[in-house]
């Protein structure tokens, strides 16, 4: 596969993904993803496939996600959409220059965490509801202390971000039955759900999303183990493509490590 088609392939994944779970307006060149289901992440805007979107367009956008309450929040890769960077940044919006990764499969390692599993989850399971809400608890931790570096905050702080009612998405539910969606823990027999990720899929095509580790439980291996567990899932249910989106170029060195290289930056946006 040539790079140009490689790119072609993933901003096919990238409108595809976002459709399994939200409605879909389009504004000029941009297409704005309104979550169905209120228990579920807000999505984002990214650009129409094979449109140039301008400034208005931007404005115009980011006005309609104030009006339904949801974050102005944009996304696009950089290689595809060159112009909407400097658009972006003019008008006020802090840009996250992401490394953009896939995985070659004959690299992809087999990881074993110190003193902790990786755990794949069945969306028939009768306990996958409060697992779910364990991982959404224990990943609200992870990425408010962002880093690979060890922190204070840990299975208390978890416990304390556990929601009254300890509720779902529907939606999430829904995908992981369709094979859509893939989440894995890593967790241990004393304390409990320590960090995990998730994988979102279109047709042969998986993107690893939301890994991340109690800062307490960082410099064990657990986001590489959870990285490597996830690709290797969706390479054996039939994916041909598996990619990710790094946080940091320090983040992106773990991913290198378990079997990933970089082709290109993916830009996320938000008001400064």
């Amino acid at each position: 596969m040539t790079t140009t088609d490689l790119f072609v392939e993933l901003e096919n994944f990238y409108d595809a993904v976002p459709r399994q779970q939200a409605t879909v307006e389009v504004h000029g060149g941009l297409a704005l993803f309104v979550q169905r289901d209120e228990g579920a992440y807000p999505l984002y805007a990214r650009p129409v496939l094979g449109a140039s979107p301008t400034r208005a367009d931007l404005d115009v956008v980011r006005a309609r996600q104030r009006a339904l309450g949801v974050p102005e929040a944009f996304e696009w890769v950089h290689q595809t959409t060159p112009g909407l960077l400097d658009l972006a940044e003019a008008a006020g919006l802090a840009v996250l220059r992401a490394p953009l990764m896939v995985c070659e499969p004959e690299r992809l390692s087999d990881l074993a965490p110190k003193n902790a599993t990786i755990r794949l989850l069945d969306a028939a399971d009768p306990a996958v509801q409060d697992d779910l809400v364990q991982l959404r608890a224990a990943l609200g931790v992870a990425f408010g202390n962002p880093g690979t570096e060890t922190g204070a905050a840990g299975t208390a702080e978890r416990d304390e971000a556990v929601p009254d009612g300890r509720r779902t998405s529907q939606t999430d539910l829904e995908l992981m039955a369709a094979g859509l969606r893939v989440h894995v823990l890593a967790e241990s027999a004393t304390e409990g759900v320590l960090g995990g990720g998730a994988t979102q899929r279109a047709g042969e095509v998986a993107e690893v999303v939301g890994v991340g580790t109690l800062p307490a439980a960082r410099r064990r291996g657990l986001a590489a183990a959870v990285t490597a567990a996830l690709a290797r899932q969706a390479y054996q249910t039939g994916a041909r493509l598996v990619f990710l989106s790094a946080g940091s170029e320090e983040i992106a060195r773990v991913y290198a490590t378990v079997g990933f290289r970089r082709i290109g930056t993916a830009c996320i946006a938000e008001p400064a």
